[in-house]
Order: structure tokens, then C-alpha cells, then sequence
């Protein structure tokens, strides 16, 4: 099965610490690109960079006002990589917890 088109580039996104750290940031609001540049260590140059990955991958959407750009995340690219990689285990585990609550129950009955 092939994976759809740019989920490559969503996990190259994500595989960053420091994209991830700036997703983190999102999601508590949207923020210009100097405010984020402003929590890390590196240069402004540097996070533009990790941004443009980001919003390469779909991960974030820019919206410009005036001189100021503010980046909002993006969450639907998440969504779909959830809904193939994560979900479908989350139903097996929670069949793995019925057997097994099945079974005590059946040891409990005398």
C-alpha cells in the first residue's frame, strides 16, 4: 500500500526536535515568526528553516499581516498519519483488555 502524497514529508517534519518543539508552541496559539524564534537557541535564519520544512509539509499555515507573519499549526496532516498508524493498534489494545477482563471474570465465577 503506498502512503498518500507528502506524508514523506510530514515525517521528515516531525522527526526534528526542534519542528516538533515549534509545533508545540502552535498549539498553544498562533505566533509570529520572531516569538518563536525568541524560545530557542538558534537563529532567526535557523527557524525559518525548520518552518519552511513545516509548512513544506503542510504542518503549519502562514498567514501575513502587514510586516508580521503569523504561523497557525495545522493539525489535519497529523489526523491522517493518526488515523493509519495509531488508531488501528488503539482497537487492538482495547480488544487485548476485553479478553483479558473476560478471562478474570470467568476465574472469578465460581
Amino acid at each position: 500500500m503506498k502512503e498518500p502524497a507528502g506524508d514523506d514529508a510530514v515525517w521528515r517534519a516531525l522527526s526534528d526536535p526542534t519542528r516538533r518543539a515549534i509545533l508545540d508552541l502552535l498549539r498553544q496559539c498562533c505566533r509570529t515568526t520572531g516569538d518563536i524564534a525568541g524560545h530557542f537557541e538558534v537563529t532567526r535564519y535557523a527557524t525559518m528553516k525548520h518552518l519552511t520544512v513545516l509548512h513544506e509539509a503542510g504542518l503549519i499555515r502562514i498567514e501575513r499581516r502587514g510586516r508580521e507573519r503569523l504561523n497557525h499549526l495545522n493539525p489535519t496532516p497529523i489526523q491522517r498519519i493518526y488515523r493509519r498508524w495509531i488508531q488501528p493498534f488503539e482497537a487492538a489494545a482495547a480488544d487485548v483488555v476485553l479478553r483479558l477482563q473476560r478471562h478474570v471474570d470467568n476465574l472469578e465465577d465460581p
